[in-house]
């Protein structure tokens, strides 16, 4: 009867080594679980991205962005014309120039669309203040990715937020305001 067990006990060694064994090998082949959704983050190529672009106090061209999602990313924005010069009027493009790289935005069919909106301002004439907000689709300009960015394509629906208290006499002018805050805020699907 001894025999028995030592026999039952050697054969549950022998089974219990060829698991660890089988394991050791199958886990060395297999990479870690780590390294496999690292391997899945660097090799995706697209998803959705936030984006929140804002300016305080100003009516220039100088933003700060804000990016989440895909792309985790933050840095000045600028407005500027196609070739690269700076836009003071807003109506061409968004130079998001991020710390991995940069690319820009179409933003001229969504700046008509605040040029119509604020054309009734002050839109609260008793206390001087506007609250304007429209809506529009701000497509990645075509080439215009760099660094982390190259290639990068895809479009942002975004609402465009303007909320300020205007300086009086209520005569709406740029720059007359006494605090203000613009916002582009929406998210999209890109892919790079």
């Amino acid at each position: 009867m001894h025999r028995n067990r030592v026999a039952a006990m050697l054969a549950i060694a022998a089974v219990a080594g060829a698991l660890v064994t089988g394991g050791c090998v199958s886990a060395a082949t297999k990479p870690p679980a780590a390294a496999t959704a690292s391997a899945r983050a660097a090799a995706a190529t697209g998803g959705t991205a936030n984006i929140m672009i804002y300016a305080v106090n100003t009516d220039g061209a100088y933003w700060h962005a804000v990016m989440s999602g895909v792309i985790g990313d933050y840095g000045p924005a600028v407005s500027i014309y196609p070739d690269g010069q700076v836009d003071p009027a807003h109506n061409s493009e968004l130079d998001l120039r991020l710390t991995h790289g940069s690319f820009r935005l179409s933003i001229a069919a969504l700046d008509k669309k605040f040029v119509k909106a604020a054309a009734h301002e002050p839109v609260y004439p008793r206390t001087c203040t506007d609250l304007i907000t429209v809506t529009g689709t701000t497509p990645i300009v075509a080439g215009s990715g760099t660094g982390a960015y190259l290639g990068v394509r895809g479009s942002f629906p975004v609402t465009l937020t303007l909320n300020e208290v205007e300086a009086k006499p209520c005569q709406p002018s740029p720059g007359a305001f006494r605090a203000q805050l613009i916002t582009v805020a929406g998210s999209g699907a890109i892919w790079f």
